[in-house]
């Protein structure tokens, strides 16, 4: 008898990570949060630790023909902040673990080290230790950061509450039609390697995919502001992914706004001219790093005349679904498309 296969993409990656979780057994107390959040939130006396991990692979996360390693090594330490963000947190340490194979020379690694290290400055977190082995691909490399807060100000994805107003800072899409620019131009250099790559006019987009920054500014600014989201998220696989997982932790449905959506004007320009939808690349492009979230309402107040947090919509009864308002005012169910990584 052949034995039963299932190919990982009939699961997806959220499908696999449940079905994994189904066997994992939590043992200690001190173990608040395990697998199913942006972070793990474990006990630590009179606070808690936040520990998030991320592994980018070359390839997959990456394309060094046009992603400068200095800008590798920032951004992977980034998207592992940008979770430590996500569950309102500060970030402290940071390890980090690679694997190169023989084509990277000394140099090469002191470049991926040179954006490691700028983003611990930027980010005010310790560089603590981690692994090197040999790879026989390409550059791998795994990212743990460990953060940390109070326990009354740590942000699940399961606190959102029926009327809760859902909030994004930034603008989203960037990422995403970042990535399309710079496939076109390597497709383009690859066919003519004399054809100068075309960017500068692309430049916040392109910036937006090869050096994001999370967004641990807000969360400074929302402690100043006494505001503890009562749920959120950073916005990597996209928005309304994001809003789904969201949705489902916290039980609740969802109801957007087309026009209260942030979109750059060279995002929206870009998306254009490339003859995409400017509002699907909002819903569904990653890698845009921004936090997702949701306040009560009596916290509206306080954050109403921020100039980087835009209120999209509100968080409705599960059995309401959840629901996109177009321009024109009609209703139709959002779709998660999100980013497949199998």
């Amino acid at each position: 008898m052949p034995e039963n296969r299932t190919e990982i993409s009939e699961l997806g990656e959220f499908g696999l990570i449940e079905r994994l979780n189904q066997d994992v057994i939590l043992r200690n107390p001190s173990t608040l949060k395990g697998i199913g959040d942006d972070a793990a939130v474990i006990e630590a006396g009179d606070h808690v630790k936040v520990v998030t991990t991320d592994l980018l692979i070359e390839g997959v996360h990456f394309d060094l023909s046009y992603a400068p390693l200095t800008h590798v090594g920032f951004k992977a330490v980034a998207v592992n902040v940008s979770d430590i963000a996500a569950m309102n947190a500060i970030p402290t340490q940071i390890t980090v673990s690679i694997a190169l194979s023989n084509r990277f020379s000394v140099e090469a690694v002191e470049d991926l080290y040179a954006g490691i290290n700028a983003a611990c400055e930027h980010y005010g977190v310790d560089l603590v230790g981690g692994d090197t082995t040999a790879s026989r691909g390409g550059l791998v490399i795994s990212v743990t950061a460990i953060g940390e807060a109070q326990k009354d100000q740590v942000s699940y994805r399961s606190g959102a509450k029926v009327n809760d107003i859902l909030c994004v800072t930034g603008d989203l899409g960037s990422a995403l039609i970042g990535l399309q620019i710079l496939e076109r131009e390597k497709q383009v250099y690859l066919a003519n390697p004399d054809m100068k790559p075309d960017l500068e006019k692309y430049d916040v987009v392109t910036g937006r995919q090869l050096k994001p920054d999370a967004r641990m500014d807000i969360i400074h600014e929302l402690r100043e502001m006494d505001i503890v989201p009562t749920s959120m998220m950073d916005v990597s696989d996209g928005l309304a992914s994001e809003i789904f997982h969201i949705c489902k932790a916290s039980n609740v449905g969802a109801l957007i706004y087309e026009d209260k959506l942030p979109i750059d004007k060279q995002t929206f320009d870009t998306a254009v001219e490339l003859n995409l939808d400017p509002i699907t690349c909002v819903l569904n492009g990653g890698e845009d790093y921004e936090l997702l979230f949701t306040i009560d309402q009596k916290d509206f107040a306080k954050l109403e005349k921020h100039p980087d947090i835009h209120f999209i919509g509100h968080m409705t009864k599960a059995e309401e679904g959840k629901f996109l308002v177009t321009k024109s005012g009609t209703a139709v169910q959002l779709k998660a498309q999100g980013w497949k990584h199998f």
